[in-house]
C-alpha cells in the first residue's frame, strides 16, 4: 500500500504541473479564447493541487501508523 501511495503523489503532483505549464502558455498566447481555457485550467490546477495534498496527508497518516 505504502509504494502506490507514493506513485500516486508523484502522478498527482506530476499532474499539478503539467497543468500549470498549459495554464501558462495558454496565458502566454493571450486572446479572449486563450484567457477563458487558461482560466480553466488553473481551476483543475487547484483541484488538483487538492489532491495532492490530500494523498500527502494519507501518505504520511499511512507512513506513521504502519512503520516497521
Amino acid at each position: 500500500m505504502g509504494s502506490l501511495i507514493d506513485i500516486l503523489i508523484f502522478v498527482a503532483i506530476l499532474a499539478v504541473a503539467v497543468t500549470l505549464g498549459f495554464g501558462l502558455w495558454s496565458m502566454y498566447r493571450g486572446g479572449e479564447q486563450a484567457a477563458s481555457r487558461s482560466n480553466k485550467l488553473m481551476r483543475l490546477r487547484v483541484a488538483l493541487q487538492a489532491v495532492a495534498i490530500v494523498l500527502l496527508c494519507v501518505g504520511m497518516w499511512w507512513k506513521s501508523t504502519h512503520a516497521g
